[in-house]
């Protein structure tokens, strides 16, 4: 599963799963462009792990809701001339239970949205010069995986916004797939629990490992994911291990969905 000598943009990338993505691609070898939108401090902590590793790093603050910061996004790869592989890994929520219906206004909708399906489709459209310009260099297709979530399959998780956001994510997969082939591949990864700070920041410390626990104790495997154990899926589609591979929303929850 080499990656030397691939140029990528990770997305939200200061922490948990982005993070964990761009070491991995890091040690093999790429040049990444690390992401934040407002977590400066872990955005350098990331460039400094990836450095460690030999790679070249930029860091690029940006919001993916907003197109003109999708364009900075991308335009810090321009040097390199290409761009082997797109990690959409951005995202955030609201933590509401999904009877509480008064507990969600249209504006948090809009502004999950803003960032968990547009802001994917919007880097999609920044990227897709250097994406094709990357596929033209390697003679093979550029790849773009987008970093969903179970939610967006089966209408769970922290809110019922979230998860409609993720739901949309995978079908704008299919379609992109669908429109930027033969150059660029689109696949999407749908991780269940990943044991990260994401819960303790929506449901405490107490919360979240009440969360943890309940997640090992219900799925078949007994393991609470970490952030590398889904950095290794995701790295995988993004390389050419996955050449021929284009159009998959790939689940990954130690079993879950066989329980439920």
């Amino acid at each position: 599963m080499s990656k030397d000598g691939l140029c990528a943009v990770v997305t939200g990338s200061a922490s948990g799963l982005g993070a964990a993505t761009a070491a991995i691609l890091a040690k093999g070898g790429a040049r990444i462009v690390v992401n934040y939108s407002s977590s400066a401090g872990e955005a350098e902590a990331t460039a400094d792990l990836c450095r460690a590793a030999g790679a070249e790093v930029v860091v690029v603050q940006g919001d993916v809701s907003r197109d003109e910061d999708c364009k900075k996004i991308v335009a810090a790869a321009a040097p390199w001339g290409r761009i082997d592989a797109l990690i959409n890994n951005a995202g955030i929520t609201k933590h509401v239970p999904h009877a509480d219906l008064d507990g969600l206004s249209a504006e948090d909708f809009q502004r999950l949205f803003g960032v968990n399906t547009i802001g994917p489709f919007q880097m999609v459209r920044a990227a897709r010069g250097l994406l094709e310009a990357g596929a033209k260099a390697s003679g093979r297709a550029s790849s773009v995986v987008n970093i969903s979530s179970v939610a967006g399959i089966s209408g769970v998780g922290s809110s019922i916004a979230y998860a409609a956001s993720k739901g949309a994510l995978n079908t704008i997969t299919y379609s992109l797939a669908r429109a930027l082939a033969p150059l660029i591949r689109v696949n999407t990864v749908c991780p269940g629990y990943i044991d990260t700070p994401w819960f303790t920041k929506g449901r405490g410390e107490a919360g979240a490992k009440a969360v943890r626990d309940s997640v090992i104790a219900r799925v078949p495997l007994k393991v609470a994911s970490s952030a590398e154990d889904i950095a290794q899926l995701v790295c995988f589609l993004a390389t050419p291990a996955s050449s021929n591979m284009t159009g998959e929303v790939v689940r990954m929850d130690a079993g879950l969905h066989l329980i439920t």
